[in-house]
């Protein structure tokens, strides 16, 4: 009898099952999330690094002064070589004046010398500003430690 009868008198076929038991998937899923979210702040901490420290020598005979942008730790602009030093400029001002002393000399050197209470995007702001003025390098200035050279 290759067919069973049912208590109906019809014959039953099984049919093949379209469905998928995601359940378990599920669990799958959500044991990887955990596990990512543990591991993910794990990957991007930095390594303790200890840098040597040396002695710089500022450099002897400069070619010529550099073009200097200080930064006040309000957040005013001040430039060494405009017509009053001491005044301070708007940014406009500063990218305009800028951009006029590099249009004579374009290979001259260009540093923000910040004040350590500056917000580091403000001192970023600047740099960008400058290399729009034209400046082709942008150095920061910094002093040594006190108890050094």
């Amino acid at each position: 009898m290759p067919y069973s009868a049912s208590p109906m008198g019809h014959r039953s076929r099984r049919r093949p099952m379209s469905e998928i038991n995601v359940v378990p998937y599920i669990d799958v899923m959500l044991v990887l999330l955990v596990i990512f979210m543990v591991t993910a702040p794990l990957l991007y901490q930095g390594v303790d690094v200890d840098l040597p420290q040396v002695d710089a020598q500022a450099e002897q005979d400069p070619p010529q002064e550099p073009v200097i942008v200080s930064v006040d730790a309000d957040g005013r602009y001040y430039l060494n070589m405009a017509d009053d030093p001491e005044a301070a400029m708007t940014a406009g001002e500063l990218s305009d004046a800028v951009a006029a002393l590099l249009a004579d000399n374009p290979d001259k050197r260009v540093l923000v010398n910040g004040d350590s209470n500056v917000p580091y995007g403000d001192v970023v702001s600047v740099m960008v500003r400058l290399r729009d003025a034209g400046a082709a390098g942008v150095g920061l200035m910094t002093r040594t430690p006190e108890g050094e050279g």
